[in-house]
């Protein structure tokens, strides 16, 4: 082991420190912060601040909401998965006035029941809605919410940390005043590292919001203030360093590789998983009803009747724990049964493995399938 480790991480003979390729890192500097902060906006498609933040995608989530609501905002928000009833949760913790509409977490959102919240309460100035709900497989309409959401006038607040690279995400051209992304699916990068596109009308709803937080790390109006409005030549703090590489790492594989391949590669494995697990039987069926519902990020399952989805993953990953696999969680968690076919796992490869194994499982619990056929639907199933 010491010879392996002298090889690895050799030992200068003028010192006895050990070098480590992850470590002994040049400093990044405040332009090469703010390069990669403009590849994410490129990424994006965008005119407005990108805003690189030094953390898992929570904090630009929950900043964005702090920032800009508050006492007097009247919030419409979506909920169709998890994470809608999180924004729900802190728009009321900062005093906003929550309108929310859940629809089905095997369904979508439509922009006419959007439209029709609106005309219910026209007093509605934020609107939070998620793109893709890894977590319950659905992914909403932003382009056509984004439009009516544009008619009132209202700030749009939007959570693509699961769709940005698995389907298009354009906040300019849909309206998105606060468009967060994480780099830990689909992009295939960090999970501590993520980014807020900011518009000027929420710049300046934060600027006006006396509750948004300032001297903190939730704050965004710190970034602008000591970043953006500096021209980006003095970082606020010392940046994450290997997160800030390996974001850029990532957003330089995308490049190479190209958005609409990256992005096509996706939505083959999502229609082959949905084709596949059909296919397999055993009782298993897609969770999300429409197909043109269903997130390219990840598909959800429901199990078999009197079948806890936990039980079926578990045998699964019994047979192979480096599967993409995972039970639902929260309400629908013992039925749900969770294909994350994202980043390095976007492949038709990862989907045969994963319906094989839980073919296994299924037949382990005495319910019949057809693998056969299962292989040739993932086959003819994906685009």
């Amino acid at each position: 082991m010491s010879r392996l480790l002298s090889s690895l991480y050799p030992v200068s003979e003028e010192s006895t420190v050990v070098t480590h390729p992850f470590l002994d890192l040049a400093p990044l500097s405040a332009a090469h912060f703010a390069s990669i902060e403009d590849r994410v906006a490129r990424l994006l498609d965008t005119r407005q601040d990108v805003v690189v933040m030094q953390g898992e995608a929570l904090l630009p989530l929950e900043g964005a909401i702090r920032g800009a609501a508050g006492p007097g905002t009247t919030a419409l928000n979506v909920i169709t998965g998890p994470y809608g009833q999180t924004f729900g949760d802190w728009l009321r913790d900062c005093g906003a006035t929550v309108i929310d509409l859940a629809v089905p977490f095997h369904t979508a959102v439509t922009a006419a029941q959007v439209r029709e919240a609106f005309a219910e309460h026209p007093e509605i100035d934020f609107v939070s809605l998620v793109h893709a709900e890894a977590a319950t497989g659905n992914t909403n309409p932003v382009a056509a919410v984004g439009e009516v959401v544009r008619e009132h006038g209202a700030l749009f607040y939007l959570d693509a940390v699961a769709s940005i690279g698995a389907e298009p995400v354009l906040p300019d051209a849909w309206g998105v005043d606060l468009c967060v992304i994480g780099a830990q699916k689909a992009m295939g990068g960090p999970a501590g590292v993520s980014a807020v596109s900011v518009s000027e009308r929420a710049w300046t709803r934060m600027s006006a919001n006396p509750q948004a937080p300032r001297r903190s790390y939730l704050s965004l109006l710190d970034w602008k203030q000591r970043w953006i409005d500096g021209g980006r030549t003095a970082l606020p703090h010392a940046p994450a360093q290997l997160e800030m590489l390996a974001l850029e790492a990532c957003v330089e594989r995308i490049e190479t590789e190209g958005l609409k391949t990256v992005m096509a590669r996706h939505a083959s494995a999502a229609a082959a998983t949905r084709s596949g697990a059909s296919a397999l039987a055993g009782g298993l069926e897609p969770y999300v009803h429409d197909a043109a519902e269903a997130a390219p990020v990840a598909t959800t399952l429901r199990a078999p009747a009197g079948v806890p989805a936990s039980e079926l993953v578990a045998r699964a990953l019994a047979i192979d724990p480096a599967l993409p696999l995972a039970a639902g969680g929260g309400a629908p968690a013992g039925e749900m049964i969770r294909v994350n076919h994202y980043g390095a796992d976007a492949t038709l490869g990862a989907v045969r493995g994963c319906l094989a194994a839980l073919g296994a499982a299924l037949t382990g619990k005495g319910l019949p399938v057809d693998l056969d056929a299962a292989r040739r639907a993932t086959e003819r199933g994906r685009n």
